[in-house]
C-alpha cells in the first residue's frame, strides 16, 4: 500500500459490504441481430466492442431485476431487508411514470417503512446514487443503504435501427453500504453536467413535454435516439475531467488508483479514456463485449463480477467513472 493510500482519510468512512447483479437468462448474439438487420458480427464488433447481451423476455417484470441484484448484494453482506434504512435506485426509464422504480424493488424487498426514490441522471445514474448515498449516510440520515442500478432499455429501442438496437442490454446491479470504521470509504466525489448536450441521448416522447398520442407513437418518438459521434467525442473528455477532478479532491495521484470501473457504453470510448488517463489497461474492468451497455447497471454489474472474482482486495482504490443522457456525468473514488 503507497504512502497515498494511507495518509487520505475517506470522506464519508462507510464500507460496501455486499455487492449483486442479475441478468435476464435471454441472449442474443450479434449473429441473432443480423438474422433481421442489415448488419454483421464483424460490423458490431469492430465498432462497439459487443459479442453479446441479455434482454428481458416478453412477460417478465423489469423491477424484479432490481429485487434479484438486492438480493445478492443483501446476501453476500449477511444482512436481512430489516437492516435497510435506505433505497436508492437509478434507472433511465421508470417501471412506471408514476410511482417510479424505488416502490417496486422496495416492495420486492420486502421493506417496510424503509425511505426509497428513483434517481435520474441518464448512464450515470448509480455514480450519483452512490454519491447521494454516502452524503446521507455522512449526515446521519443512514447506516445502511442498498444503491441499485436497473435497467430495461431493450423495451425502449427501435429493433430496426442498428445504430441503437446493437448497444443495449437489460440487467441490474446493486450495492449495500454500511457505516465503518477504518479507512474504507468514499475519498472524492465530482458531479458534472452539462445541459447543452440533452439532445445527444433521449427519448423524446411519453413526458409531460410531450405526452403519448397516436402521432408519437406512429413517429416513433417513445424510441431510444442517439447523436452517436457528439456523444463519443463528449463521453472521453467527460469521464477524464471528471476522475481528475475526483482524484485531486482524493489528493491521490492517478497512478494510485488500483482499478477504474468505466460505463460500458462502447470499448472505443473505454479504450480512448484509458489512453488518455495514461492508466495502464490492465487496471480497467470491461465486461460490455458480454453484457453491451446495461446503462445505469453497467458499473455495479461490473464490479459485481470484480468482487466475485476476488480480485479486489482490502485498502484498494477504485475509480467509478461514468456519463449518461442530459448529460450528466462523474466520478467517485472509493477505498475498498
Amino acid at each position: 500500500m503507497t504512502l497515498g493510500h494511507q495518509k487520505r482519510k475517506p470522506v464519508v468512512p462507510l464500507r460496501i459490504t455486499g455487492t449483486g447483479a442479475y441478468l435476464p437468462q435471454k441472449v442474443l448474439t450479434n449473429a441473432d441481430l443480423a438474422s433481421f438487420l442489415e448488419t454483421s458480427d464483424e460490423w458490431i464488433r469492430t465498432r462497439t466492442g459487443i459479442l453479446t447481451r441479455h434482454v428481458l423476455s416478453q412477460g417478465e417484470v423489469p423491477a424484479q431485476m432490481g429485487v434479484r441484484a438486492a438480493e445478492r448484494a443483501l446476501t453476500m453482506a449477511k444482512k436481512s431487508p430489516e437492516d435497510v434504512d435506505l433505497l436508492l435506485v437509478a434507472t433511465n426509464v421508470p417501471e412506471e411514470p408514476i410511482p417510479g422504480t424505488a416502490p417496486h424493488i422496495a416492495l420486492g424487498l420486502g421493506l417496510k417503512k424503509t425511505p426509497f426514490f428513483d434517481v435520474t441522471a441518464g448512464c450515470a445514474g448509480f455514480i450519483y446514487a452512490l454519491a447521494m448515498a454516502g452524503a446521507m449516510m455522512r449526515t446521519g440520515l443512514s447506516c445502511t443503504a442498498i444503491v441499485v442500478g436497473t435497467e430495461a432499455l431493450s423495451r425502449f429501442i427501435n429493433w430496426q435501427d442498428r445504430s441503437t438496437c446493437v448497444l443495449f442490454g437489460d440487467g441490474a446491479g446493486a450495492v449495500l453500504l454500511e457505516r465503518a470504521e477504518g479507512n474504507a470509504g468514499i475519498l472524492g466525489i465530482a458531479l458534472r453536467g452539462d445541459p447543452t448536450k440533452l439532445g445527444l441521448l433521449r427519448i423524446e416522447a411519453g413526458g409531460v413535454r410531450l405526452p403519448a398520442t397516436v402521432d408519437t407513437v406512429q413517429a416513433g418518438k417513445h424510441f431510444l435516439q442517439m447523436e452517436g459521434k457528439g456523444l463519443f467525442r463528449a463521453a472521453v473528455g467527460m469521464m477524464a475531467e471528471a476522475t481528475r477532478a475526483a482524484a485531486a479532491q482524493a489528493r491521490i495521484a492517478l497512478s494510485e488508483i488500483d482499478w477504474v470501473i468505466p460505463h460500458q457504453a462502447n470499448l472505443r470510448i473505454i479504450e480512448a479514456l484509458v489512453k488518455r488517463l495514461r492508466i495502464p489497461a490492465e487496471k480497467v474492468v470491461v465486461n460490455i463485449d458480454r453484457v453491451a451497455n446495461t446503462s445505469t447497471a453497467s458499473i455495479p454489474i461490473a464490479l459485481d463480477e470484480l468482487v466475485r472474482a476476488a480480485k479486489v482486495e482490502r485498502g484498494q482504490i477504485l475509480a467509478l467513472t461514468a456519463f449518461g443522457a442530459g448529460a450528466c456525468y462523474g466520478t467517485v473514488i472509493l477505498r475498498w
